[in-house]
């Protein structure tokens, strides 16, 4: 083990892969401890002291421990990336807007839709259904004549939205009807340093 940040992850976590995209994409070295999950790992004493709410991403910089994915992506933009986080206050204020769009529709639409169909959570999947709609409408008619979300570069506020938004249809939510949308998923995927998440063959993917 080399004496690089620690991300303590899990394959499947689209949370967990903000992290790891982001330290890619910025090419900040680091090492991806996977978390397994299945046996109960992150609610025993050793992840627990690390997280109390037993939940990936963890971040382990030196001394440092950070957990919360866009807390996260924060931490190693502010410290490790700066072009990731605009320091106009303006711009800034834009990528936070994204980063709490992450936290609120994000997750309680294709997150939770696709929670539902890969881990069988006890969820409504209309009520996920509808606030994906909602949520990819916006993302839509704001990416009209925009490669990425804030700006004109890549932020941490594309990496915030990226996973979910790209997995969806794991959770029977089509990006068929949001082209603007799949153009945004696809200028993420091409940027140098990308790594994506496993699909998983699940929902409209089944």
């Amino acid at each position: 083990m080399s004496n690089a940040i620690r991300i303590h992850s899990f394959p499947l976590s689209g949370h967990a892969q903000r992290a790891e995209l982001f330290a890619n994409l910025a090419g900040i070295a680091h090492d991806v401890i996977n978390v397994d999950l299945a046996r109960g790992e992150h609610k025993k004493a050793p992840f627990l002291a690390l997280n109390p709410a037993g939940q990936v991403p963890v971040l382990e910089d030196g001394d440092v421990v950070i957990s919360d994915s866009n807390a996260i992506l924060v931490y190693l933009a502010r410290k490790y990336a700066p072009a990731f986080l605009p320091s106009d206050p303006v711009l800034e204020a834009q990528v936070q807007k994204f980063l709490s769009l992450a936290a609120g529709e994000i997750a309680f639409g294709p997150c939770a839709a696709r929670l539902i169909t890969v881990f069988n959570a006890p969820l409504d999947a209309d009520f996920a259904q509808a606030t994906a709609d909602s949520v990819f409408t916006k993302l839509e008619a704001h990416l009209v004549g925009r490669e990425f979300l804030v700006g004109d570069s890549v932020t941490i506020a594309d990496v915030a939205i990226y996973t979910y938004t790209a997995h969806a249809p794991e959770g029977n939510v089509s990006l068929a009807a949001y082209p603007n949308v799949r153009r945004f998923l696809a200028n993420v995927e091409a940027l140098d340093g990308f790594k994506p998440m496993a699909t998983t063959k699940a929902g409209l993917l089944a």
